[in-house]
Parts: structure tokens; C-alpha cells; sequence
């Protein structure tokens, strides 16, 4: 047995349920209480606008119609979630309780396709990395991805800082000693002969290269000029907003490997990307050859940027050292190499600050259409639809022609647009339509001119946007009409 989404002429949601013998029925309409023996063709159900073969809906007694469902993984931040107002949204953990999910909201869960139900609309990962998320398929499905830079800026920040000093003085290695001489009762007693074996240097008048400088890049570097330290930067994107954020008196290369040469301090903070052209490895042999003897390299990026076999080689030959906020199988017994359980946004300050941030993004999106943030689509700001019209947001393939074909159906429905946005990012393209609503207020006078658009090859969704939770979303799954 399954249930498909079907909209009724008074515009509600009603679910189709589809038997062995291939009899529907409905069984639920969202709003009232019905009865399971409800007849389709006596009480005015238009099955036609759900045609096409039914995908898995969810559970009906798990819907809450007027309201757009979340569905949560991992423990996410109390403090982000009340975001969330009550009156419009529904907030829940992942499996069955949350199957007709409208967006999902995610730290470090790894998100596999299949848990992605067709009801979703966007994904927003809590931190600023995504590669726990198909993002590539998600382009292909349509639904944008969303992360929160700079919300654990900060926390990762204050690891990097602690990093060096950790790099510069063998706090550790004194620590575990003082531990080892309490066993045996020795410590008062060999405490200052035996603090010779951790000497250390100070950060003051040293230099510190900073590769990347967004968010937490910029916060770095800044802090670590206040410090009085020296910095030189490389950024080959550099945006405005984080030049701004820049110590005055920062110098900027043109290679990683001329930032790091000059460096007594290597603060990696570049996104990690996969693939030909990528930043995996990237700080490989070349650039590890030019680190000066003694240098500090602090990772709080990911793992993955650094070649393990040639750090080890700089470790092993050069009194240099290692601090990284990621496993690695090859240096995480070092006696140069110190390595931390990922701790750079374990903060509840940042945990609180990047939850607020992911339901914010969504809620942007969900109620207005809205674009910011995205990993995958096209930034759209938008303003808000005029009293007297209704929104149609359209996601496409990125190919020539489609923004005619979704105007040219607009006009045969004779339905004026008042207001157009067209945004494109890869293979994907987002279309912002605003139309006059004439005489026709609810979501149902608009579904065949949605199911025109939706169908039109090349199209991969489309949501009507008009002030009701939940509802107005269409999609061509594999030539098959979803709503």
C-alpha cells in the first residue's frame, strides 16, 4: 500500500491511497475529519492534478497541515530551534515521525538520498562544511543546500590561537610528565630540574601565514596581529567583506608557498574540495619543502588538505610541529604532532549561534522564496511579494531557453508577471515570478499552469508561494508529476 499527495478544489491537502487491486480512496484530507470510506468521484477530489505513478508521501497521521515540517539530525541546539516559530513550523527527529519533511536541518549526520523524502524542499547543514551532504545529487533534485559560514568562526578562532601556543610551548608533554612523576611521587621533587625538557619560545614578533582569510581566516589573522604578531596572507578569492576584517598592515602573497616560506606559524583555513583542480593534499611536498625549520603548521580546516607523508618527513627531519583538529593514521603518535577530536566548533556558543543561523536561512526560503547561503544555488535576495500577488519560484537545468518556456506558459494562462528574477549557478537555475492574482486567491486556481511549468522538459520543481505552510510544491520526478 501507498500514499501520494493530491490537492482537493477547496485546496487542501488530501493523501490517495492506491491498494493491491488498485482502488483509491481517500482516506485522510488534511483539516477535517474523514471518514476511510470516503468515495474520490462524490466529493469533488480532482485526482487528476496528482496523475502519474505515486511516490512514497509518508505517514498521514504524522502530517500537521498550516504548518511546514522540519526533520532534524543529530542533537541540534534548543537555542537555534526556537527560531522556529510554532504557529507556522513543526520540529522533528529523523525516521517516520518526520516522513513528509519539507526541509531538513543536520550537523554531521551523512546524509544518504534515500533519507531525502520527495516532500523536501532545502537542506541546511549547521557549521560551515558540507561534505556530509550528496550535494551534487541534491543540484540534480533541485533542492538547495544551505551552510552557515562564519557562524563557529569565533570557536574555531580560539583553537587556532590555542594551537599555537600549544605548538610553541610543550604544554602537553609537561602536563603528561607532571602526571608520570605524581605515579611515582617525584614531582616536588624533580619539578624544576626536570622543566628544562619543555622549553618553548613566544609568539610576539613572530610571523604567522593565514592561507584563506574568510571568516575564520580573517579572525585569525586579525587576532594574531593584535598579539604582536607579523601576518602574511594568501587568498586568491579575497572577498571585500573579509578584506575588511584584515589587520592593516597584513602583506599578501601570491602562493601558498611564498606565504609559508617567510612563516614561523601556517594557519590552514581553505575549504576542503574533492576532485581534478581541487584542494585536496594541497599542502603537499612543494609547499612543505619551503616551511622554514621549526615552523608550526596549525590544520583546524580538514584533514584532508595536508599530505600526511610529507608532514611527516618535515617532522621527522625538522624540529618543526603539527597541530590538527582531525585524525590521521600516519602522524597521530608523533612526538611533533599534536591532534585533537575535531573541538573547533564544540562550543555551545557556536553550536547555538550556527543552528540560529541554518533555521533563519530556511525559514528565508521557505516563506519567501529567498537564496542566501547556498552551497549549490544561486544567491536571490527578494523582496516582499506585493499584497495582490502571488509568488512562483521555478527551478531548472541551466540551459538555454527555459526562462521563454516558463513565460510563454504564464502568457497562455493569460497570467500577468509583474515582478522577474533569473539566477543561475552551474547547471542549475533559480526563477523568482511574482504574478497578479486577479480573482484567483488560493493555490488550486494556479495548478494547471503549475503543472504546465513543473512538466516542461528541463524543469525540476516549482513551489507557489502565497502565505500557506506547507503547501504548493510540485515536482517532475523522472517524467512523473509529484505534488
Amino acid at each position: 500500500m501507498m500514499f501520494g499527495a493530491v490537492m482537493t478544489r477547496t485546496g487542501q491537502l488530501a493523501v490517495r491511497q492506491t491498494t493491491a487491486a488498485n482502488k483509491s480512496r481517500i482516506i485522510a484530507v488534511a483539516g477535517f475529519s474523514s471518514s476511510t470510506n470516503m468515495d474520490i468521484g462524490s466529493h469533488g477530489v480532482d485526482v487528476e492534478h496528482g496523475r502519474g505513478a505515486w511516490k512514497t508521501y509518508g505517514n498521514i497521521e504524522n502530517y500537521t497541515p498550516g504548518k511546514f515540517q522540519i526533520q532534524t539530525f543529530n542533537k541540534i541546539s534548543p537555542v537555534g530551534l526556537k527560531t522556529f516559530t510554532e504557529k507556522h513550523y513543526d520540529v522533528r527527529g529523523d525516521g517516520e515521525e518526520s516522513a513528509n519533511a519539507h526541509a531538513i536541518l543536520l550537523r554531521s549526520h551523512k546524509l544518504k538520498e534515500e533519507e531525502v523524502s520527495l516532500t523536501v524542499r532545502a537542506i541546511a547543514r549547521c557549521g560551515a562544511g558540507t561534505n556530509n551532504v550528496p550535494v551534487t545529487r541534491m543540484t540534480e533534485l533541485g533542492i538547495p543546500v544551505f551552510n552557515t559560514p562564519g557562524a563557529n568562526a569565533n570557536a574555531v578562532k580560539e583553537l587556532i590561537l590555542c594551537g599555537m601556543f600549544l605548538g610553541s610551548r610543550r604544554v602537553i608533554d609537561g602536563i603528561n610528565h607532571m602526571k608520570d612523576l605524581g605515579t611515582q611521587g617525584l614531582a616536588k621533587e624533580r619539578v624544576e630540574k626536570d622543566k628544562a625538557l619543555f622549553g618553548g619560545r613566544e609568539i610576539m614578533g613572530k610571523t604567522i601565514a593565514v592561507i584563506g582569510l574568510g571568516h575564520i581566516g580573517a579572525a585569525a589573522a586579525r587576532d594574531a596581529a593584535s598579539l604582536g604578531m607579523n601576518v602574511v596572507g594568501y587568498d586568491p578569492g579575497l572577498s571585500i567583506e573579509s578584506a575588511l576584517k584584515l589587520p592593516i598592515d597584513i602583506s599578501l602573497e601570491d602562493s601558498i608557498v611564498s606565504a609559508v616560506a617567510k612563516a614561523d606559524y601556517v594557519s590552514i583555513n581553505i575549504p576542503y574540495i574533492k576532485g581534478e583542480g581541487g584542494t585536496h593534499g594541497i599542502i603537499g611536498p612543494e609547499v612543505v619543502s619551503a616551511l622554514k625549520a621549526g615552523a608550526v603548521v596549525l590544520n583546524f580546516a580538514r584533514g584532508e588538505l595536508v599530505d600526511s607523508q610529507a608532514m611527516k618527513n618535515f617532522l621527522d627531519t625538522e624540529d618543526g610541529r603539527y597541530v590538527s583538529d582531525f585524525p590521521d593514521d600516519l602522524l597521530w603518535d608523533h612526538k611533533n604532532s599534536i591532534l585533537l577530536p575535531h573541538l573547533g566548533a564544540s562550543t555551545e556558543e557556536a553550536e547555538d549561534a550556527a543552528a540560529s543561523m541554518a533555521a533563519e536561512t530556511i525559514m528565508d526560503f521557505l516563506e519567501t522564496g529567498t537564496i542566501r547561503n547556498s552551497v549549490n544555488f544561486p544567491e536571490t535576495s527578494l523582496t516582499n511579494r506585493a499584497p495582490d500577488t502571488i509568488r512562483f519560484t521555478v527551478v531548472t537545468e541551466n540551459i538555454p531557453g527555459m526562462l521563454s518556456h516558463i513565460t510563454d506558459t504564464f502568457a497562455q494562462e493569460d497570467l500577468n508577471i509583474v515582478q522577474q528574477i533569473n539566477k543561475s549557478r552551474g547547471n542549475v537555475a533559480y526563477n523568482v515570478l511574482d504574478v497578479n492574482c486577479k480573482d484567483r486567491t488560493d493555490v488550486l486556481s494556479f495548478k494547471q499552469t503549475q503543472e504546465k511549468i513543473t512538466m516542461l522538459d528541463g524543469v525540476l520543481s516549482t513551489r507557489i508561494v502565497y502565505g500557506m505552510p506547507g503547501t504548493g510544491y510540485a515536482k517532475n520526478v523522472d517524467g512523473d508529476y509529484f505534488v
